[in-house]
């Protein structure tokens, strides 16, 4: 896939459907990520933002995710679906 196309997961809408293609986090909160589901392949939908627009809320695999922007920017791929 051609990297230019990638979109970090924090623009996307709720309603979208992002399939992960790449993580930039480092450290502890990779690892964190990755025990999630976050993987590379899977595919996220986006619930809701809080009213402030941060967090985000995030399903993967039947689970129910809450990710800060600054967590959810370093997280690439491609929006595969809308509502």
């Amino acid at each position: 896939m051609d990297s230019t196309k990638l979109v970090p997961l924090s623009n996307c809408s709720p309603g979208q459907k992002f399939k992960i293609v790449q993580l930039e986090l480092i450290g502890t909160m990779r690892y964190r990520l990755l025990d999630l589901g976050f993987v590379p392949g899977a595919v996220i939908s986006v619930q809701q933002k809080s009213p402030l627009g941060d967090p985000t809320a995030f399903r993967v695999n039947n689970t129910m995710i809450a990710l800060r922007e600054e967590e959810s920017s370093k997280i690439f791929g491609e929006v595969i679906e809308n509502d």
